[in-house]
C-alpha cells in the first residue's frame, strides 16, 4: 500500500509539474554531455593536435560541474518548495487519518527518490543520443566531413551525473520534507496568505526607475564601444552599472505597473484584477525578476555568441592542401629524396614547391615597394570602416613578401580555380584570408581592375587580377597580410636566390577512398613519422579551429542551457506560488460569478506580462552584450565578419525566444489546472 501510494503520488506530481520535471531532464542531459566531453571522438581527435589547450579546457569541466550543482540546488529547493506547498492540505489529511510524522517524512523522500530515478532513466539515454549527435555536428562545422565515428558511452559521466543529481535533489527534499513533517496539522490544513510589502512614495519609485535607466545606458555605451575590454576598472564599471541598473529598473517598474492598474479601471472583465495582481507580483518579486532577467541575458549572450563564433571558425576557408613540408632549397630536395627512399612518393597525387621570400635588390626597405596610385584611388572611395582598415594595412606594406608564380598557380589548380597569367612587368596581390573580408576584397578588387601602376625595387610594374586569398600552406605559421605574386624569373632576380621553399602535398585519392579524412591523414602521419621529415598536416590546422569551435559551442551552449533553465523555472515557480498564495481572491471571484474562462484569461495575461517583462529587457540587453563579446574576444579577422556574427547570434537568440514561449505555455497549463481545482466547491475543515 505504501509503495503504491508513492508511485501514484510521484506520477501525479510529474503530471502536475511538467515544467519542473522537463527542466530536470534538460539538466541531466546537460550534465552528461559536459562530463562526457573528454571521451567523445571530436575531443580525442583534438587532443592529438592541441593537447595543452584541451587539458586546460577539461580542467574547467569540474569547476563548471560544481558551480552548476550549487546553482541548481537553489533552483530545485524553491521549485520543490512550491510542489510541497501545494500539497500541504493533503499532508494534513494524512496526519489526521493517523499517519505518523516519520512515515510522512519517508513518504516524501520515497516519492522524490522515485521521481529522481524516473528522470535519470529517461534523461540519460536521451543524453547519450544527443551527445553523439553533438559530436558529429561539431566535426561537421569545421569541415571534417565523414569521420570514422565510434559510439562512445561514458560510464564516468553517467556516475557523476547520477551522484550530483541525487545529492542536490535529496539534500533539498531532506530540508523541505523535514519542515513539512514538523508542522502542526492546523498549519497544514489552513492556507496562509502572503504578507504584503510596505509601499513607498511614488516619487521614490520614479527616481529609482530613471536611475536604473541611466545605469543601463552607461553599461550599454561602455559595452558597445569596446571600452569595457581596455581596462579591468572599465570592465568593473560596466558590470556594476549593468547589474545595478537592472535591479533598480525592476524596482522602479512598480510605478509603471501602478499606472497601468489605474488606467485599467475602465476596462471590461477582470482587467483591473489582472493588473492589480501584476502590480503586487512586481512589488513582491522585483529582485527575483531582475535576477531572472540577468540569467536570461547571460543565456542569450552565451548561446548567441558561442554559436556565431563556432560558425565563423568552422567555415573560414576551404580545404585544399593536406601536407606542407618546410625548409630551404636543400631541404626541399631532401623531402622528395626521402619520400622516394621510403617508397612514399605514391602517397601524394601532387607535390609542388611554394617559394616565398623578400626583395633583396634594394637596401632601402622603406621604399622597396610603393603604390601611390593605389592609395590615391583608395582615398577617393566613399567613407567606411573597411576603407579605413585597408588604408591602415596598405600604408605599412612597404617591404612585402614575394611569391613565385609557378607554385601559386599549382595551388590554384588544386583548389579548382583559374590560374594567373603574368607578364614580366606584372604582379598580383596576395592577402591571407585571416586579414581580409568580402567587403575589403570588393574595394581592393575595384581598384585592381584599373591595373594600377606600382614601383617594385624602383622599377614600374602593374597590378593585375583580383586579390588572391588561397592559403599558401596547411598550417597557420605563414599568414601574410600583404604579398606580391611575381613571375618566376622576376622572383629569382628580386630575391637573389635567397628564399624559403615549402613543399605542399595533396594525398592520392587511393589513400583517402573508403576512409574518413581523419583516418586517412592519421594513417599517413604514422608513415611519415618514420621518415623523420618535418611536416604540418591539415589536422594541425583543423585542430586549432576545432578547439575554438568546441570551446565556444560546448561550454557556452552548456552555460546557456543552465542559465535559461534556472531563469525560466524561477519565474514560473514564483508566479505559481504567488497564484496559490492569492487563491482566496480567485475563490471570491468565483463566488461573485467569474467563469473558469475569465479566470484563465486573466491568468494568461498575467503570465505573459510576468515572463515578458524580464525577457524583453534581456533581449534588448543581449544585443549590446553580444556585440561587446564580439568586440572583446574575437580575432581582428573575425571582426571583419561582424555583421555575419551578429546575424547568426540574433538567429540563435530568436531560437531561445521559442523556448521562452514553450515555458510560457507550460506555466499557463499548470495555472489553468490549478484554477480548475478552485472551481470545485471545497469543504472547510
Amino acid at each position: 500500500m505504501f509503495f503504491e501510494l508513492v508511485s501514484r503520488n510521484s506520477k501525479r506530481s510529474r503530471k502536475e509539474n511538467g515544467l519542473f520535471f522537463a527542466s530536470l531532464l534538460v539538466t541531466i542531459i546537460a550534465f552528461y554531455i559536459i562530463l562526457s566531453l573528454s571521451e567523445q571522438d571530436v575531443m580525442i581527435f583534438l587532443a592529438q593536435m592541441e593537447s595543452d589547450a584541451v587539458d586546460r579546457l577539461l580542467l574547467m569541466i569540474p569547476l563548471l560541474y560544481g558551480a552548476t550543482l550549487f546553482i541548481l540546488f537553489f533552483l530545485i529547493y524553491f521549485a520543490s518548495k512550491y510542489q510541497l506547498e501545494r500539497r500541504k492540505h493533503e499532508f494534513g489529511v494524512y496526519l489526521m487519518m493517523g499517519m505518523s510524522r516519520s512515515k510522512l517524512f519517508f513518504l516524501l523522500l520515497a516519492e522524490d527518490l522515485y521521481s529522481s530515478i524516473f528522470a535519470l532513466c529517461t534523461g540519460l539515454p536521451v543524453a547519450v543520443l544527443i551527445s553523439e549527435m553533438t559530436s558529429l555536428v561539431t566535426a561537421k562545422l569545421v569541415g571534417l566531413g565523414i569521420i570514422g565515428h565510434h559510439f562512445s558511452f561514458s560510464l564516468h559521466a553517467v556516475l557523476w551525473t547520477i551522484v550530483g543529481f541525487l545529492v542536490i535533489k535529496c539534500l533539498a527534499f531532506l530540508i523541505l520534507s523535514g519542515r513539512i513533517a514538523r508542522q502542526e496539522i492546523g498549519d497544514l490544513l489552513v492556507e496562509m496568505p502572503e504578507e504584503m510589502k510596505k509601499s513607498l512614495p511614488k516619487g521614490l519609485y520614479v527616481m529609482t526607475l530613471i536611475l536604473g535607466l541611466i545605469c543601463l545606458i552607461v553599461a550599454y555605451g561602455l559595452a558597445i564601444r569596446g571600452l569595457a575590454w581596455r581596462k579591468i576598472s572599465w570592465m568593473g564599471i560596466t558590470l556594476v552599472s549593468g547589474l545595478l541598473g537592472t535591479i533598480l529598473f525592476f524596482y522602479g517598474l512598480r510605478v509603471v505597473m501602478g499606472i497601468l492598474a489605474e488606467r485599467s479601471s475602465s476596462g471590461k472583465g477582470l482587467r483591473i484584477f489582472t493588473f492589480r495582481q501584476l502590480q503586487e507580483n512586481v512589488i513582491r518579486r522585483s529582485t527575483t525578476l531582475a535576477v531572472s532577467s540577468l540569467l536570461i541575458l547571460a543565456a542569450l549572450c552565451c548561446f548567441g555568441s558561442g554559436v556565431a563564433i563556432a560558425r565563423i571558425n568552422g567555415t573560414r576557408e576551404a580545404h585544399v592542401l593536406d601536407y606542407t613540408f618546410s625548409g630551404d632549397s636543400k631541404n626541399a630536395k631532401a623531402v622528395r629524396s626521402t619520400l622516394s627512399v621510403y617508397h612514399m612518393e605514391n602517397l601524394f597525387s601532387k607535390l609542388f614547391d611554394m617559394k616565398i621570400g623578400y626583395i633583396r635588390t634594394i637596401e632601402d626597405y622603406d621604399h622597396a615597394f610603393q603604390m601611390e596610385e593605389v592609395m590615391n584611388w583608395l582615398e577617393d572611395q566613399p567613407e567606411s570602416d573597411e576603407k579605413d582598415v585597408l588604408l591602415n594595412n596598405l600604408s605599412d606594406a612597404t617591404y612585402p613578401h614575394v611569391i613565385a608564380l609557378s607554385g601559386y598557380n599549382q595551388l590554384l589548380e588544386a583548389a579548382g580555380k583559374e590560374t594567373l597569367n603574368l607578364s614580366e612587368k606584372e604582379a598580383s596581390v596576395y592577402i591571407d584570408p585571416d586579414y581580409i573580408s568580402p567587403e575589403i576584397s570588393g574595394i581592393l578588387n575595384g581598384i585592381l581592375d584599373k591595373s594600377p601602376e606600382v614601383q617594385i625595387a624602383e622599377e614600374d610594374y602593374h597590378l593585375k587580377g583580383h586579390v588572391q586569398t588561397v592559403s599558401l600552406v596547411t598550417d597557420r605559421s605563414i599568414t601574410l597580410s600583404f604579398a606580391l605574386i611575381l613571375p618566376d624569373d622576376v622572383f629569382e632576380e628580386l630575391t637573389q636566390g635567397d628564399y624559403e621553399i615549402y613543399v605542399d602535398g595533396i594525398l592520392n585519392q587511393n589513400e583517402t577512398s573508403g576512409k574518413s579524412l581523419l583516418t586517412a591523414i592519421s594513417d599517413t602521419n604514422h608513415k611519415l613519422d618514420e621518415t623523420g621529415l618535418s611536416y604540418e598536416s591539415y589536422l594541425q590546422n583543423i585542430g586549432r579551429q576545432l578547439f575554438y569551435t568546441v570551446a565556444a559551442s560546448y561550454i557556452t551552449i552548456y552555460l546557456a542551457i543552465i542559465f535559461l533553465i534556472i531563469a525560466n523555472t524561477v519565474i514560473g515557480v514564483q508566479f505559481l506560488i504567488g497564484q496559490q498564495k492569492t487563491g482566496r481572491r480567485y475563490k471570491t471571484l468565483i463566488r461573485l460569478g467569474a467563469t473558469y474562462e475569465d479566470l484563465c484569461q486573466s491568468a494568461k495575461r498575467q503570465i505573459q506580462w510576468f515572463f515578458g517583462i524580464p525577457t524583453v529587457v534581456a533581449l534588448i540587453s543581449s544585443f549590446f552584450g553580444v556585440r561587446s563579446l564580439f568586440t572583446g574576444i574575437v580575432s581582428s579577422s573575425a571582426k571583419e565578419n561582424m555583421n555575419t556574427l551578429m546575424l547568426v547570434s540574433m538567429s540563435m537568440i530568436l531560437l531561445l525566444g521559442v523556448i521562452e514561449y514553450i515555458y510560457i505555455i507550460a506555466v499557463k497549463t499548470s495555472s489553468n489546472r490549478y484554477l480548475l481545482s478552485l472551481m470545485v466547491p471545497e469543504r472547510e475543515e
